[in-house]
Protein backbone atom coordinates (compact mmCIF):
# COMPACT_ATOMS: atom_id res chain seq x y z
CA UNK A 1 0.00 0.00 0.00
CA UNK A 2 3.04 2.37 0.90
CA UNK A 3 4.27 1.69 -2.27
CA UNK A 4 0.64 2.39 -3.91
CA UNK A 5 0.87 5.61 -2.36
CA UNK A 6 4.70 7.00 -3.11
CA UNK A 7 3.75 5.76 -7.07
CA UNK A 8 0.69 8.23 -6.54
CA UNK A 9 2.66 10.77 -5.27
CA UNK A 10 5.50 10.44 -8.04
CA UNK A 11 2.88 10.73 -10.69
CA UNK A 12 1.54 14.22 -9.23
CA UNK A 13 4.90 15.06 -9.14
CA UNK A 14 5.81 14.63 -12.43
CA UNK A 15 2.44 15.75 -13.32
CA UNK A 16 3.23 19.07 -11.18
CA UNK A 17 7.09 19.70 -12.90
CA UNK A 18 5.64 19.32 -16.70
CA UNK A 19 2.64 21.57 -15.99
CA UNK A 20 5.42 24.53 -14.51
CA UNK A 21 7.56 23.33 -18.22
CA UNK A 22 4.00 23.90 -19.77
CA UNK A 23 3.37 27.09 -18.30
CA UNK A 24 7.16 28.43 -18.69
CA UNK A 25 6.71 27.70 -22.32
CA UNK A 26 3.65 29.19 -22.72
CA UNK A 27 5.17 32.33 -20.98
CA UNK A 28 8.37 32.30 -22.67
CA UNK A 29 5.79 32.50 -26.06
CA UNK A 30 3.77 35.19 -25.31
CA UNK A 31 7.30 37.06 -24.41
CA UNK A 32 8.22 37.16 -28.22
CA UNK A 33 8.67 40.41 -29.12
CA UNK A 34 6.19 42.02 -31.94
CA UNK A 35 8.10 42.38 -35.14
CA UNK A 36 6.87 45.74 -36.92
CA UNK A 37 8.47 45.96 -40.55
CA UNK A 38 8.82 49.87 -41.85
CA UNK A 39 10.05 50.23 -45.75
CA UNK A 40 11.21 53.76 -45.38
CA UNK A 41 12.85 55.94 -47.95
CA UNK A 42 16.59 55.50 -47.81
CA UNK A 43 17.39 59.42 -46.88
CA UNK A 44 15.47 58.55 -43.65
CA UNK A 45 18.01 56.10 -42.18
CA UNK A 46 19.92 57.58 -40.11
CA UNK A 47 17.09 59.47 -38.29
CA UNK A 48 14.69 56.45 -38.25
CA UNK A 49 17.36 54.10 -37.15
CA UNK A 50 18.29 56.42 -33.76
CA UNK A 51 14.31 56.63 -33.19
CA UNK A 52 14.37 52.74 -33.55
CA UNK A 53 16.85 52.57 -30.45
CA UNK A 54 14.82 55.22 -28.65
CA UNK A 55 11.72 53.28 -29.18
CA UNK A 56 12.95 49.65 -28.46
CA UNK A 57 14.55 50.72 -25.29
CA UNK A 58 10.93 51.79 -23.92
CA UNK A 59 8.69 49.35 -25.77
CA UNK A 60 10.71 45.72 -24.95
CA UNK A 61 7.61 43.82 -26.70
CA UNK A 62 8.18 45.75 -30.06
CA UNK A 63 11.05 44.33 -32.39
CA UNK A 64 11.23 47.04 -35.62
CA UNK A 65 13.03 46.23 -38.96
CA UNK A 66 13.80 48.48 -41.20
CA UNK A 67 13.61 47.82 -44.91
CA UNK A 68 15.49 50.95 -46.80
CA UNK A 69 15.47 52.16 -50.53
CA UNK A 70 13.69 53.99 -53.12
CA UNK A 71 10.18 55.18 -52.27
CA UNK A 72 8.90 54.15 -55.75
CA UNK A 73 10.50 50.67 -55.05
CA UNK A 74 9.46 49.97 -51.85
CA UNK A 75 5.83 51.00 -53.33
CA UNK A 76 5.38 48.52 -55.53
CA UNK A 77 7.00 45.41 -52.88
CA UNK A 78 3.73 47.20 -51.11
CA UNK A 79 1.63 46.71 -53.86
CA UNK A 80 3.05 43.39 -54.88
CA UNK A 81 2.11 41.79 -51.22
CA UNK A 82 5.01 42.11 -49.13
CA UNK A 83 4.67 42.10 -45.79
CA UNK A 84 5.05 45.70 -44.38
CA UNK A 85 3.14 47.36 -41.18
CA UNK A 86 4.34 51.18 -42.07
CA UNK A 87 5.38 52.84 -45.22
CA UNK A 88 7.42 56.40 -44.81
CA UNK A 89 7.81 58.02 -48.09
CA UNK A 90 10.14 60.64 -49.56
CA UNK A 91 7.36 61.28 -52.28
CA UNK A 92 3.17 61.92 -52.00
CA UNK A 93 2.58 60.70 -55.26
CA UNK A 94 3.59 56.82 -54.44
CA UNK A 95 2.29 56.94 -51.41
CA UNK A 96 -1.34 58.34 -52.57
CA UNK A 97 -1.34 55.30 -54.97
CA UNK A 98 -1.33 53.28 -51.96
CA UNK A 99 -4.32 55.31 -50.44
CA UNK A 100 -6.04 55.14 -53.59
CA UNK A 101 -5.57 51.18 -53.77
CA UNK A 102 -7.05 50.81 -50.66
CA UNK A 103 -4.01 50.03 -48.60
CA UNK A 104 -3.47 52.68 -46.59
CA UNK A 105 -6.26 54.16 -44.33
CA UNK A 106 -6.36 58.22 -45.20
CA UNK A 107 -7.16 58.86 -41.77
CA UNK A 108 -4.15 56.35 -40.36
CA UNK A 109 -1.52 58.28 -42.61
CA UNK A 110 -0.05 62.00 -42.45
CA UNK A 111 2.28 64.51 -44.27
CA UNK A 112 5.07 64.42 -41.57
CA UNK A 113 8.68 66.34 -43.32
CA UNK A 114 9.75 68.01 -45.82
CA UNK A 115 13.35 68.28 -47.53
CA UNK A 116 15.42 70.17 -49.80
CA UNK A 117 17.32 69.31 -53.01
CA UNK A 118 21.09 70.27 -53.40
CA UNK A 119 23.61 69.72 -55.38
CA UNK A 120 26.55 67.99 -54.40
CA UNK A 121 30.08 67.95 -55.58
CA UNK A 122 33.10 65.21 -53.79
CA UNK A 123 35.83 67.18 -51.37
CA UNK A 124 38.26 68.35 -54.04
CA UNK A 125 35.70 69.41 -56.60
CA UNK A 126 38.38 69.37 -59.79
CA UNK A 127 35.76 70.74 -62.31
CA UNK A 128 35.28 73.21 -60.37
CA UNK A 129 30.83 73.58 -60.30
CA UNK A 130 30.01 76.31 -58.30
CA UNK A 131 26.05 75.73 -59.31
CA UNK A 132 23.28 74.18 -61.47
CA UNK A 133 24.98 75.81 -64.28
CA UNK A 134 27.99 74.67 -64.12
CA UNK A 135 26.79 71.07 -64.49
CA UNK A 136 27.72 71.32 -68.06
CA UNK A 137 31.36 71.44 -66.70
CA UNK A 138 30.71 67.42 -65.52
CA UNK A 139 31.47 64.61 -67.60
CA UNK A 140 29.50 62.18 -64.95
CA UNK A 141 26.25 63.39 -63.15
CA UNK A 142 24.10 61.08 -60.49
CA UNK A 143 20.68 61.30 -60.18
CA UNK A 144 18.04 58.88 -58.62
CA UNK A 145 16.16 56.85 -61.17
CA UNK A 146 13.06 59.16 -61.52
CA UNK A 147 10.27 56.52 -61.90
CA UNK A 148 11.12 55.49 -58.21
CA UNK A 149 13.48 57.41 -56.50
CA UNK A 150 11.60 60.81 -55.39
CA UNK A 151 14.84 62.68 -55.56
CA UNK A 152 15.66 61.84 -58.95
CA UNK A 153 12.23 63.01 -59.99
CA UNK A 154 12.79 66.53 -58.33
CA UNK A 155 16.48 66.59 -59.64
CA UNK A 156 15.02 66.11 -63.38
CA UNK A 157 12.13 68.22 -62.88
CA UNK A 158 14.72 71.41 -61.64
CA UNK A 159 17.09 70.99 -64.59
CA UNK A 160 14.16 71.08 -66.96
CA UNK A 161 13.01 74.39 -64.98
CA UNK A 162 16.24 75.75 -65.18
CA UNK A 163 16.22 74.77 -69.25
CA UNK A 164 19.66 72.36 -68.43
CA UNK A 165 18.45 69.18 -68.84
CA UNK A 166 18.82 69.11 -72.88
CA UNK A 167 22.23 70.44 -72.31
CA UNK A 168 23.41 67.63 -69.80
CA UNK A 169 21.26 64.73 -70.35
CA UNK A 170 23.97 62.79 -71.80
CA UNK A 171 25.94 63.11 -68.64
CA UNK A 172 23.23 61.44 -66.18
CA UNK A 173 24.26 58.53 -64.40
CA UNK A 174 20.79 57.15 -62.91
CA UNK A 175 21.02 54.94 -59.15
CA UNK A 176 18.87 52.58 -57.61
CA UNK A 177 18.36 55.10 -54.85
CA UNK A 178 19.04 58.50 -53.38
CA UNK A 179 22.34 56.82 -51.26
CA UNK A 180 24.22 55.49 -54.12
CA UNK A 181 23.97 59.20 -55.39
CA UNK A 182 25.92 60.37 -52.54
CA UNK A 183 28.39 57.12 -52.53
CA UNK A 184 29.23 57.53 -56.32
CA UNK A 185 29.69 61.17 -55.28
CA UNK A 186 31.79 60.63 -52.32
CA UNK A 187 33.60 58.28 -54.18
CA UNK A 188 34.64 60.53 -56.98
CA UNK A 189 32.58 58.02 -59.24
CA UNK A 190 31.11 61.60 -60.68
CA UNK A 191 31.88 65.20 -60.74
CA UNK A 192 28.30 65.95 -59.07
CA UNK A 193 25.15 64.67 -57.76
CA UNK A 194 21.61 65.36 -56.88
CA UNK A 195 20.73 64.65 -53.28
CA UNK A 196 18.43 65.45 -50.44
CA UNK A 197 19.76 68.39 -47.90
CA UNK A 198 19.67 65.44 -45.52
CA UNK A 199 22.04 63.11 -47.46
CA UNK A 200 24.34 66.03 -47.95
CA UNK A 201 24.66 66.40 -43.73
CA UNK A 202 25.38 62.87 -42.76
CA UNK A 203 28.85 62.81 -45.24
CA UNK A 204 32.01 64.35 -44.71
CA UNK A 205 33.24 63.59 -48.41
CA UNK A 206 31.07 65.97 -50.01
CA UNK A 207 30.41 69.20 -50.08
CA UNK A 208 26.63 71.34 -51.13
CA UNK A 209 27.52 73.95 -53.57
CA UNK A 210 23.96 75.06 -54.32
CA UNK A 211 20.74 74.31 -53.16
CA UNK A 212 17.26 74.08 -55.98
CA UNK A 213 14.82 76.93 -55.65
CA UNK A 214 11.25 75.57 -54.34
CA UNK A 215 9.28 76.60 -56.96
CA UNK A 216 11.39 74.39 -59.64
CA UNK A 217 10.59 71.13 -58.20
CA UNK A 218 6.92 69.35 -56.66
CA UNK A 219 7.21 69.78 -53.03
CA UNK A 220 9.30 67.51 -51.30
CA UNK A 221 6.90 65.72 -48.68
CA UNK A 222 6.99 63.06 -46.89
CA UNK A 223 4.22 61.07 -45.63
CA UNK A 224 4.42 58.10 -43.47
CA UNK A 225 1.00 55.57 -42.90
CA UNK A 226 0.14 51.87 -41.82
CA UNK A 227 -0.43 49.38 -43.94
CA UNK A 228 -4.25 48.85 -43.71
CA UNK A 229 -3.91 44.79 -43.92
CA UNK A 230 -1.14 44.81 -41.15
CA UNK A 231 -0.62 41.86 -38.74
CA UNK A 232 0.05 43.93 -35.90
CA UNK A 233 -1.86 47.08 -36.39
CA UNK A 234 -2.36 48.23 -32.71
CA UNK A 235 2.00 48.19 -32.49
CA UNK A 236 1.64 49.67 -35.74
CA UNK A 237 -0.51 52.37 -35.22
CA UNK A 238 1.10 53.24 -32.09
CA UNK A 239 4.93 53.80 -33.53
CA UNK A 240 2.99 55.62 -36.10
CA UNK A 241 1.68 58.03 -33.67
CA UNK A 242 5.21 58.15 -32.06
CA UNK A 243 6.82 59.34 -35.08
CA UNK A 244 4.09 62.65 -34.98
CA UNK A 245 5.83 62.78 -31.17
CA UNK A 246 7.74 66.08 -29.86
CA UNK A 247 10.58 63.55 -28.87
CA UNK A 248 10.71 62.46 -32.98
CA UNK A 249 10.57 65.54 -34.32
CA UNK A 250 13.95 66.31 -32.48
CA UNK A 251 15.72 63.76 -34.51
CA UNK A 252 14.35 64.24 -37.23
CA UNK A 253 15.15 68.14 -37.33
CA UNK A 254 18.72 67.11 -35.74
CA UNK A 255 19.26 65.24 -39.27
CA UNK A 256 18.07 68.37 -41.16
CA UNK A 257 14.13 67.42 -41.87
CA UNK A 258 11.60 70.27 -41.24
CA UNK A 259 7.74 69.35 -40.13
CA UNK A 260 5.12 70.29 -42.22
CA UNK A 261 3.15 71.78 -39.98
Amino acid sequence: MKKFYSLIASLLLLVGILAGCGNQESNNKTKEPVELTISAAASLQESLEELQKAYENEHDAIKITFNFGGSGALQQQILEGAPVDLFFSAAEDKFDELVQEDLINKKQGTDLLTNELVLIVPKKNEKPIQSFEDLTKADKIAIGTPETVPAGKYGIETLKNMNLLEHVESKVVYTKDVRQVLTYTETENVDAGLVYKTDALVSEKVDVVATAKEDMHTPIIYPVGVIKDSKHAKEAEDFYHYLQSDEAMKVFKKYGFQGTH
